[in-house]
């Protein structure tokens, strides 16, 4: 499969029509209904991941093992026609077994360039945290320039490329924590719960029937990469009213200016605020989840929807916070009531 050629959108400047935004729900819901029919309840994890591919960045999952992020990424490439690789961090991976190398070949006698699996459109990087900080730092250079170079040649990478990072909150030992600069790159931080009972139950009877398990075979495709490159052209177009556009700005300062907003008791557990990155990820984010709820304007509540999968690791805790065991999305929610909504 070969990587998808960006095409510029057309009537850039123009509203999105009618025609398309229900070519684009119908789209979406296809994609959705392919994901659902794998994995088992999740709908916050199906969301960010359509927020996610269609506003053209990355997401980090943080979960105990076994709540099917593995399944949840392989499932959205298959869905999509896509080409999908998993990346199973440890503390001996080097970049070149992620980018690639060359290879000499001695029936020619010349090097030959292997690219390596970070060369997917989709890819999961599970325990990212493993990783060593050289690699870590490799793939997220990849993520951010979206391309490689090997042996002084750029190769970029495919379209649409999309991250799926995995975190696990336990077993810390041995593993290297991604610098705060580091995780403010990822569009959106997800955390995955466990399922309810009736969902759990389901996954069981999808045992049996042999939907899931060792013996499960793959979805069929119900898009292409193409119609999620026009999907990306789409949401570039939404509508963003100036009064929402100061929305997200306010929101974003006042994680910078706590104590001012929300008083010195909340104050003292936020020792740094969300960057302007913050506020390029609440515009880009919204205007994908408009395009979620078929709409080609973004409202109010597209942002407060994602506000803690957006900003929940971009705001750095005090220790005084960690020691009292305030938890991010808490501070979070304090701005949001404390912010005027538009």
């Amino acid at each position: 499969m070969t990587a998808t050629v960006r095409r510029a959108p057309a009537d850039s400047d123009g509203p999105l029509t009618a025609d398309e935004l229900e070519r684009a729900t119908d789209s979406i819901s296809r994609i959705s209904e392919a994901f659902s029919s794998r994995v088992v309840g999740q709908h916050r994890v199906r969301t960010a991941l359509l927020v996610t591919l269609l506003a053209e960045g990355h997401v980090l999952l943080e979960s105990v093992p076994g709540l099917a992020k593995t399944l949840a990424s392989a499932t959205l490439a298959q869905a999509i026609d896509a080409r999908f690789a998993r990346i199973q961090c440890t503390p001996d991976l080097l970049p070149s077994d992620i980018i690639g190398t060359q290879v000499y070949d001695p029936r020619n006698h010349e090097f030959e360039t292997q690219l390596g699996p970070v060369h997917a459109n989709f890819v999961l990087l599970d325990e990212i945290n493993r990783a060593s900080a050289k690699t870590q730092s490799a793939l997220l250079e990849a993520m951010q320039e979206r391309q490689t170079s090997i042996a002084g040649t750029i190769h970029p990478l495919p379209d649409p490329f999309m991250v799926l990072a995995t975190q696990n909150p336990i077993e810390e030992e041995g593993t290297y924590v991604l610098p705060h600069a580091q995780m403010d790159r990822f569009l959106l931080k997800e955390i995955v719960d466990y399922p309810g009972e009736d969902d759990e139950l389901m996954v069981l009877e999808r045992i049996d029937d042999g939907t899931l398990g060792q013996h499960m075979t793959g979805i069929d495709a119900v898009a292409s990469t193409a119609e999620v490159a026009e999907l990306q052209d789409l949401v570039r177009r939404v509508y963003v009213d100036p009064a929402i556009r100061r929305y997200v700005v306010s929101l974003v300062r006042a994680t910078r200016n706590v104590g001012e907003v929300l008083g010195p008791e909340l104050g003292n557990y936020v020792e740094i605020g969300a960057s302007p990155r913050g506020s390029i990820a609440f515009f880009q984010a919204a205007r994908a989840m408009a395009v979620v709820q078929g709409r080609h304007y973004v409202i109010p509540e597209d942002v407060r929807e994602l506000r803690h999968s957006v900003l929940r690791h971009r705001i750095h805790l005090s220790f005084e916070a960690l020691a009292d065991r305030v938890r991010p999305e808490t501070v979070i929610d304090a701005v949001f009531r404390a912010v005027p909504t538009p």
